[in-house]
C-alpha cells in the first residue's frame, strides 16, 4: 500500500531555505562527507557529539588498561580507575597517583597519547572553522503581498538583516516553481524568473522590500489565488551578499507558497522617529499587514 500523501502544498524549499526533496538511488559517503556534516550541524550536535567521541575513546583505552595492567595504585579488575587513568593521559593532566609499570601499559599510553595528539588538533581546526564561518542572519516576511506600487499591481515581500554588520553589493533573485505541460504532453515542475524593480543594494543595513512588476511579461500575469494553488506555484527568493566584516560571501533564501500570499494587504510602516530626531525601526510590526 502507497504511504499517504501529507496534506497541505509540498514545498521545494522549505522556510529557511533547505531543499525538502528526497534524493533516491544515490550512493551515501558519511565518512566522505564529515567536515561538510561538522559544519552544517548544530552547535548542541557538534558538542554533544565531540563528547560522545570523548568518553568513547577514553572507555576504549580503560578496557585496555585493565586488559594489560600493570598500572600502579589502580585497583585490579576496576574500570573506573582506568577510565580515569585514560582521561589523565589524554589530557596530559598526569596528577601523579596513576603511573605505567609494565612495558604492555606503557604502549598503551605512548598509542593513547598520539591519538589524543591528533584528535586535539583535528577538534580544534574544526571548532574554529565552525565558529569563523560567517553565516546570513536575513528576516524574511512570513507573507507576501499583491497589492497597487506605483500604479503597477505588484508582488511584494521585505527582508531585514538582523546582524549588526552590513552586507555589501547585496544581491536578489526571485523566481517561481510551478507544475506546466509542454508541448508534448509531458508534465514537469518548471523554473519562472520573475523581474524585480531593484535587484541589488549598496549596503543591506535595514530593510529592503522587493518588488515584483505584475505586468503582462510576468509569468504571475492574471492569476487568482486558487489559480496559484491549482500550478502548485512556490515563491522561491535567494540573496547573496558580502559580509563586510569577514569579506567573504554570504547567502539566504526563503519560499513562500499560495496560501503565503495575501491579495489586497499592503506591509506596515515600520519606519518612525524618535523624540531626538533619529530614525528608527520597529521589527515587532515587521510581518504585519493591512488591507487596502
Amino acid at each position: 500500500m502507497a504511504a499517504p500523501v501529507p496534506e497541505g502544498p509540498q514545498r521545494f524549499i522549505d522556510r529557511h531555505g533547505r531543499t525538502t526533496a528526497v534524493m533516491l538511488g544515490l550512493t551515501r559517503r558519511p565518512l566522505g562527507d564529515l567536515y561538510h556534516l561538522f559544519l552544517k550541524a548544530s552547535w548542541g550536535n557538534v558538542i554533544g557529539g565531540a563528547a560522545v567521541a570523548y568518553f568513547a575513546i577514553n572507555a576504549l583505552f580503560a578496557f585496555a588498561y585493565m586488559a594489560t595492567g600493570g598500572v600502579e595504585n589502580v585497583r585490579k579488575g576496576s574500570f573506573a580507575d582506568s577510565f580515569f587513568f585514560s582521561i589523565e593521559t589524554f589530557s596530559t593532566v598526569g596528577y601523579g597517583h596513576f603511573s605505567p609499570l609494565s612495558t604492555g601499559a606503557n604502549l598503551i599510553v605512548s598509542v593513547e597519547s598520539f591519538v589524543a595528539l591528533l584528535a586535539t588538533a583535528m577538534i580544534t581546526g574544526l571548532m574554529f572553522a565552525k565558529f569563523a564561518r560567517p553565516t546570513a542572519r536575513v528576516l524574511w516576511s512570513r507573507v507576501a503581498v499583491i497589492a497597487p506600487q506605483d500604479g503597477v499591481l505588484s508582488l511584494m515581500f521585505r527582508m531585514a538583516n538582523e546582524r549588526g554588520n552590513q552586507v555589501v553589493e547585496a544581491r536578489l533573485r526571485l523566481m517561481i516553481l510551478r507544475d506546466e505541460v509542454t508541448a508534448e504532453g509531458q508534465k514537469i515542475r518548471r523554473q519562472r524568473d520573475l523581474k524585480l524593480v531593484r535587484s541589488e543594494s549598496v549596503v543591506f543595513v535595514l530593510s529592503w522590500t522587493a518588488v515584483h512588476p505584475l505586468g503582462k511579461e510576468s509569468p504571475l500575469y492574471g492569476l487568482t489565488k486558487e489559480q496559484m494553488k491549482e500550478q502548485k506555484i512556490e515563491i522561491v527568493a535567494s540573496l547573496t551578499g558580502l559580509d563586510e566584516t569577514f569579506s567573504q560571501t554570504i547567502h539566504s533564501r526563503h519560499s513562500w507558497t499560495a496560501d503565503d500570499v495575501v491579495f489586497g494587504a499592503r506591509f506596515l510602516d515600520i519606519f518612525g522617529e524618535l523624540p531626538d530626531g533619529r530614525r528608527s525601526i520597529d521589527y515587532t510590526h515587521f510581518h504585519d499587514t493591512n488591507p487596502l
